[in-house]
This record gives C-alpha cells, sequence and structure tokens, in this order.
C-alpha cells in the first residue's frame, strides 16, 4: 500500500462504499419504484395496462399482480401518484393484501413481485438484471388469430402434401449452419409439436449483441398466433431436438416424358395388367393395374413374374410407361401410391413356398386415370386432387 498516495487509495476504497439514498428514499422505496416502471415500460411497449388470463404471457400476468397490490397499498400509492403519467393506479384492486405496517421488506418485496410457487418465478422477486429484461422482451404473447380462416386451408393442404409425399419434413441441425436468415416468409417449421407459418418478417432491428433481428408473425396450426423476435425462434428450433423444416412443394417436373439434353434418366414408371385367373383379377382385369417405379429395364423387372408374388404369380401385361428424370425414384413411387390408397386391391395370395403374401401395388384404377394423375404430378398440381373411387376419377379437393 505505500506504492499508493491518497488519491489512489481513496479510488480503492470508494468501490467498497455503501452507496447513499437517492432522494431520501429508503431501499423499500426504490424497490417499489422499480417495479413500478417495469409495468409502465409494459404499457408503454403493448399500449395497454397488464392483464390477467392464463392466455397471456408469464411476465404479463406477473405485472398485472404486481399493479392489483400497488393500488391496493395507500403507501404506495402515495409514493407512486406523482410517477402515474398512465393513470395505472386509478384502476381497481382485485387481490387484497395484507396492511403495509405489518409487512417487513422482504414480504412486501414478495408482494410486489407477485412471487407464488414455483421456483422460477420466484426469481422475479427482485430487480431483474438488463440480461434478464431482454429474455422477457423476446417472450412474445400468443393470442387467437382473429383472420386464422384465411391460413386453414393452408395448414390443411401442407399436411395432405406431406402425406402425399410432395413435401417433406427435415430435421433441422445447428451444426449444419442453420441460420436466422434461413427463416423468411411462407416458411412452415415444426416446433414443441406445432406446425407453424412464417406470415409476416418486419423490419430489421438492432439486437442487443449488436446483430440484426427482426419481429415475425407466426400463425401455429391451433389457431393462435404470436410476434416472436426472428431469433427467438431459431433458438426454439435449435432448443426442440424435434424441430423440423417442412420442404416447398416440389419445384418444376418430377419427371418428362421427353429426355432433354442434360436430363439424368433416373428410371420408369410402369403400369401393368394382371393375366392371372384368380377370380378376383379376372373379374376386374380391365381397372386393375400394378403401379411401380424401376431404374433397371422394365421388360427384365417382369420377365419372371409368374415367379414372383409381388406380380401375383402370373405373366403380366406392359400397358404403359413413364420415363423419369431427375428424380427421387422412391419418394415418387409412394407418391404415387398414396394418391390411390383407397382403390389398393386386398388380397393375399400363396407363393412358390406356400406362406401367404399380400401384394401392395395393385390398385382398382382405370389407366386414363393413372395419366393424368402421371399429367397433374408433372405439372404440381396433383395436390389439389383427390381419387375418388366412386367416380373413379380425381376429384379437386374442397
Amino acid at each position: 500500500m505505500s506504492d499508493l498516495d491518497l488519491d489512489e487509495l481513496r479510488s480503492e476504497l470508494s468501490d467498497f462504499a455503501v452507496s447513499e439514498k437517492k432522494g431520501g428514499l429508503s431501499p423499500r422505496d426504490e424497490r417499489i419504484i422499480t417495479g413500478f416502471e417495469e409495468i409502465q415500460r409494459f404499457t408503454d411497449q403493448h399500449g395497454h395496462a397488464p392483464r390477467h388470463s392464463e392466455a397471456n404471457d408469464i411476465f404479463e400476468r406477473l405485472y398485472a399482480v404486481r399493479l392489483d397490490r400497488l393500488r391496493a397499498l395507500d403507501e404506495c400509492r402515495t409514493l407512486l401518484a406523482p410517477l402515474d403519467r398512465q393513470g395505472l393506479l386509478s384502476g381497481p384492486s382485485f387481490d387484497p393484501v395484507a396492511p403495509v405496517e405489518s409487512m417487513d421488506d422482504d414480504e412486501l418485496l414478495a408482494e410486489l413481485a407477485g412471487a407464488a410457487g414455483s421456483s422460477d418465478i420466484t426469481e422475479l422477486r427482485h430487480v431483474r438484471t438488463a440480461a434478464d429484461k431482454r429474455a422477457a422482451e423476446e417472450i412474445a404473447n400468443r393470442a387467437p388469430a382473429e383472420d386464422f380462416d384465411q391460413f386453414k386451408p393452408m395448414f390443411d393442404q401442407l399436411a395432405r402434401d406431406v402425406k402425399i409425399g410432395t413435401r417433406i419434413t427435415q430435421p433441422i441441425r445447428k451444426d449444419a449452419g442453420f441460420l436466422k436468415a434461413n427463416i423468411k416468409v411462407g416458411d412452415f417449421f415444426i416446433v414443441d409439436g406445432q406446425t407453424t407459418y412464417v406470415a409476416e418478417v418486419g423490419e430489421p432491428i438492432r439486437a442487443p449483441n449488436g446483430e440484426s433481428d427482426a419481429r415475425l408473425r407466426v400463425i401455429y396450426s391451433n389457431g393462435t398466433e404470436s410476434n416472436l423476435l426472428l431469433r427467438s425462434l431459431q433458438r426454439a428450433l435449435y432448443k426442440d431436438e424435434t424441430s423440423r423444416r417442412i420442404s416447398e412443394p416440389n419445384a418444376g417436373p418430377l419427371f418428362s416424358g421427353d429426355s432433354e439434353d442434360g436430363d439424368l434418366a433416373s428410371g420408369t414408371i410402369y403400369v401393368l395388367r394382371s393375366k392371372s385367373d384368380h377370380p378376383l383379377v379376372a373379374a376386374n382385369r380391365d381397372v386393375l393395374h400394378k403401379i411401380g417405379v424401376t431404374g433397371g429395364d422394365v421388360v427384365r423387372r417382369i420377365a419372371n413374374a409368374k415367379l414372383d408374388a409381388t406380380f401375383l404369380l402370373a405373366e403380366v401385361e406392359l400397358v404403359a410407361t413413364y420415363k423419369l428424370a431427375n428424380v427421387n425414384r422412391t419418394r415418387l413411387e409412394n407418391l404415387i401410391h398414396r394418391i390411390f390408397d383407397v382403390s389398393r386391391l386386398d388380397i393375399e395370395i400363396m407363393d412358390r413356398f406356400g406362406n401367404p403374401v399380400i401384394p401392395r401395388e395393385w390398385f382398382l384404377v382405370p389407366l386414363f386415370v393413372v395419366d393424368e394423375a402421371v399429367e397433374r404430378i408433372k405439372d404440381g398440381t396433383i395436390t389439389q386432387y383427390r381419387y375418388d373411387p366412386e367416380t373413379a376419377s380425381l376429384r379437386p379437393v374442397s
């Protein structure tokens, strides 16, 4: 300490000095004012005083309880009246409390914080740090989406697209470089078990860490919406290990009958008609077709049909083929089978070894309907139709 002069010593010791009260306020008064200022900031931001409702954000409910208790305490009303520029203290109190004289500082602080029960809420009994406040600002209120009727058909269509394979769900991995920039208007995600749609992205704003951010309007499949921050949605997607992005519908034709320069042949859709003498097959021969996809030669694929239970252990007739280019054969085959699933043939036969087999690729569908389905898969409109077995036609989805 001999190396320090008096000024340096005074500077060193000042860090340990007890701060003086500002304006003659006691620590309890300062806590009351700080809590009231938080309520005022909430009111400025949202345009209304905090409200009681289970549908509201946890912080809004806590602020509502705190405001009720401030209104009920005469001492608090007297202290805060000069600061009440929004008339918050003039509203009714819903929560009776004990007289202020019977409370010590800690009891009053607990009252003002609205602390009750769970350990995570007790953290709010004390004045929050800047980090706490930033976290609170990121928590958006969910409210009923008044115009959900405009979005419901989109969610219904999305479900159909996923079912028939024109859209797929993809896991979100942080280490794969999923960024805020990957979130844009029109995106669908699955997070915390809810399908979410990004309806709007607001103007860029500067986050506390200096990065760019934005407010979103997110619509949920349960009919609610929220205005969470873009980075908050990104963080929620990271946190939920089961979160997924839902892909766009397949862009462009899935396949083409006319190969162009640069096309990479991926295989062939084939449509077969069975020559089996099975009574069920014979009775429906003209409309019973096997629809499959192969990456090899179709003729070679069906050469030994009479030995393969998949082909009903009988010779087959090749009635139509459609050449593929640049597609995933498995996904395309699944898509076609889902379209005609309602007309799938229910038949069990015995294979060459006497084991029961249920072939899954035979459908009671006229050939002209298969042709139409292929064309609608090409132009991307197949998701707007469903197969109606009663009329043997593709019908628009109502």
